[in-house]
């Protein structure tokens, strides 16, 4: 009989971003309440749960949108707890938000310019063409106006217009959105992956579980605005209260059976 060496999950490297315990929301009305969460080098930490879970909330007090009533933030061993989202930007920590994410009246290469508002002038030109190593789709696209792109297009130009400043924290707040299961996993595997691949850190908040779950080695499940599940997605899947806390019921259910019929006709 052959010997079956038990197989080791690799240890998480040490954060570049973590929350510990934060409480947020609006108009002093909790909407997250004591969440820990933390995303380091080459690492993809995804971020799902049904709808009004708290998934953009969480993101948006990461990076100073929403204040802080509970908790830290920390990025590296600093505090950075309502910091604005200009510092942590200088500090290396990149956001791209799930709408208005980039300047539609633009071309690609204005947009990325704008990206790359805190460089010396003489490092933007070079800094696109280091970004267009990243995204190699968009480099014919240089001169064509931001509103001309399709979705996957869009969402390429906005997560590159934020590596102009080579962040090495990137927060992706539902990149997938309004687009089809197949350019969605294109971005996904393809795009994301790539990211972590160069060593980025990458926060991801996502709709779409099983398409995060294919790529995360981390993912954390958020339900009425606390952390009820974390772990490593293969651990997660083999738990029976998953698929009835994220896929059980409701619209996260309806929009991941709509991803599957639409996957079974391409």
């Amino acid at each position: 009989m052959l010997d079956r060496k038990p197989v080791v999950a690799q240890p998480r490297p040490e954060p570049s971003l973590r929350a510990e315990g934060i409480t947020s929301g609006y108009g002093g009305v909790p909407v997250i309440r004591d969440v820990s969460i933390a995303v380091g080098p080459a690492e993809i930490v995804a971020v799902i749960g049904p709808n009004g879970a708290g998934k953009s909330t969480l993101l948006k007090s990461l990076v100073g949108i929403l204040r802080v009533t509970g908790g830290k933030v920390l990025l590296g061993d600093q505090d950075v707890t309502n910091r604005p989202p200009e510092e942590l930007a200088r500090r290396g920590v990149g956001y791209v938000p799930q709408v208005n994410d980039i300047f539609e009246p633009l071309t690609v290469l204005e947009n990325l310019e704008m990206g790359g508002y805190l460089l010396a002038s003489g490092r933007v030109r070079e800094r696109v063409e280091e970004v267009g190593h990243v995204f190699p789709a968009l480099a014919p696209m240089l001169k064509r106006r931001a509103d001309k792109l399709s979705g996957g297009e869009r969402k390429m130009l906005a997560i590159a217009r934020v590596l102009m400043l080579d962040p090495q924290v990137l927060i992706l707040d539902e990149p997938t959105a309004n687009l089809s299961p197949k350019l969605a996993d294109n971005l996904l595997r393809e795009h994301v992956r790539r990211l972590a691949g160069v060593g980025k850190a990458v926060l991801l908040v996502e709709q779409r579980a099983r398409a995060a779950l294919g790529i995360a080695s981390w993912t954390s499940v958020l339900v009425s605005g606390t952390t009820r599940l974390e772990g490593r997605p293969q651990d997660l899947l083999q738990r029976e209260d998953f698929e009835e806390l994220f896929l059980g019921a409701g619209p996260a259910k309806a929009a991941h059976e709509s991803d599957e019929k639409e996957n079974e006709k391409t």
